[in-house]
């Protein structure tokens, strides 16, 4: 399925930018943050488990991927909820997140059409979003660390991923024959 036609895209796009703003307040110490990330993870598990039913054809890596969400997202709202046994739900998330990586990877961000080549610019953007991920990870390894400069760190991969995603959510999707009917969001 091209990401163009999947239902609920920016809504769900919207609400993992919501979520990266959350723990950005919550990093800072500014008021709301809880309810925000909160309201985030709700938001993102309702999306993704209504964009889940509306597929006709479930594969086993859509399973896989809402086994992802479900685990991930019930993780976070737990954790928000100060429940102190959320093992379980983390070693779900990584297990479902090794057989997504395995099954789809890094060939989710590319062009799914055959023939049909990335543009220079999304491989930047693909890049961005790379450098963006690594500098999250890096800036948690410091702050578990407690080294100088962790906030700041995470502070920039949190902006790197949230401005990749504003982009994805705001940039106008090219515009071609087959999308036109949207039949995904109207059959």
């Amino acid at each position: 399925m091209e990401n163009s036609k999947k239902a609920f895209r920016n809504p769900i796009r919207a609400a993992i930018a919501t979520l990266l703003m959350g723990v950005v307040m919550r990093i800072l110490h500014w008021p709301f943050s809880e309810g925000i990330i909160f309201i985030s993870f709700a938001a993102i598990l309702i999306l993704y488990g209504l964009r889940f039913l509306k597929k006709e054809e479930k594969k086993t890596v859509d399973l896989i991927k809402m086994a992802l969400v479900l685990f991930w997202t019930t993780n976070g709202l737990l954790t928000i909820l100060d429940f102190t046994h959320t093992l379980f739900f983390q070693i779900g998330t990584a297990f479902t997140f090794i057989a997504w990586f395995a099954m789809e990877g890094t060939s989710y961000f590319m062009s799914k059409e055959d023939g049909v080549k990335n543009s220079t610019t999304e491989i930047i953007w693909n890049f961005v979003m790379v450098i963006g991920v690594i500098t999250l990870i890096c800036g948690g390894l410091m702050k578990l660390l407690t080294w100088d400069y962790a906030i700041p760190t995470l502070t920039l991969g949190l902006t790197i991923v949230t401005s990749y995603i504003l982009k994805d959510i705001f940039t106008a999707p090219n515009n071609n024959e087959d999308d036109i009917n949207n039949e995904e969001l109207y059959s």
